[in-house]
């Protein structure tokens, strides 16, 4: 990618993915891209679980309806947090995370790697794969993979895929 605007403009999800796992050093920088995310106050709330061995990432894509992705992955992070709905958690946990995951598919588009979120809905059975301790939680996985077609890498934006700016934009006030 030429530039942040390039790789935020043509990034796509990606579900499927070669056989092959991602080299040591695309790792080291998605999961970096992550660890350097901004944070409310610093708190960098935030632990990252990589996932790698074929048998776990197949039971890791049992975690929700739309997870099936993790089982083509190269790799999986799970993405680790104090408890979201906690009574004393502040929202900004989330909106954190959000940071984090968004620098980690970025980054990962710009190396060549596509990736798509899954959303934990039986977040027992993430418990039980991933061994976190009681005070965390996992609401979402990302799967990344060098994509299965390389053409995804270089695919146009699809006509008509977003909403027009200005049907969003509101000047002052509603």
């Amino acid at each position: 990618m030429s530039s942040v605007w390039e790789a935020v403009r043509t990034k796509r999800a990606i579900r499927r993915f070669a056989g092959r796992p991602l080299e040591a050093a695309h790792l080291e920088r998605i999961l970096d891209a992550g660890r350097r995310s901004g944070s409310s106050k610093n708190l960098q709330r935030w632990s990252f679980i990589v996932c790698r061995d074929r048998a776990h990432l197949l039971e890791l894509a049992k975690v929700g309806p739309y997870s099936l992705h993790l089982a083509g992955a190269a790799t999986a992070i799970a993405l680790v947090t104090p408890d979201p709905r906690g009574p004393e958690a502040p929202l900004s946990i989330l909106f954190d995370l959000g940071q984090a995951a968004a620098n980690m598919m970025l980054v990962a588009w710009e190396l060549g790697i596509g990736s798509v979120p899954a959303t934990v809905y039986d977040e027992g059975l993430a418990r039980s794969l991933l061994g976190y301790p009681p005070d965390r939680y996992c609401e979402y996985l990302l799967s990344f993979g060098y994509p299965a077609d390389l053409a995804d890498l270089q695919a146009p934006p699809k006509a008509g895929g977003r909403a027009a700016l200005g049907d969003l934009v509101h000047e002052e006030r509603w």
